[in-house]
């Protein structure tokens, strides 16, 4: 899904709330929700700032600045929230080099696939969450 897409699936559906998630090192949902109307295309180049280090495992309070960007390509329609809300999963980056940060959950999935099909190992990988 582009980003056009993403802000026409949620007018669509009339959603006035954005659910950014992403987990962390293991495996626990984390989230926060944002009115959609604070969202721009930016904000899927840019990511939204979030103090990593109240996520535990992942950064010290004196670097704690993080971001993270949301996938529109994750975008559903959340079915457990009140208000019609999109639910949308984000990669986790570092705010000054902007690369992936080591700890995110998908950034690993996406090194290990990768590692996979560079070796022939294998072309196809199944990651199921427990």
């Amino acid at each position: 899904m582009t980003v056009k897409k993403f802000f026409e699936f949620a007018e669509k559906n009339n959603a006035e709330m954005v659910d950014l998630k992403f987990t962390d090192l293991l495996g626990t949902w984390q989230h926060c929700s944002f009115p959609i109307d604070t969202w721009d295309e930016d904000t899927f180049k840019e990511g939204v700032g979030f103090d990593g280090s109240s996520i535990r495992g992942w950064q010290g309070i004196h670097m704690s600045d993080m971001l993270a960007v949301p996938d529109p390509d994750t975008a559903v329609l959340d079915p457990f929230f009140k208000e019609p809300t999109v639910s949308v999963i984000a990669n986790i980056v570092d705010p000054i080099t902007k690369e992936d940060y080591s700890r995110d959950p998908r950034h690993v999935a996406r090194k290990g696939t990768a590692y996979l099909n560079e070796t022939g190992i294998a072309d196809t990988c199944y990651i199921r969450d427990v």
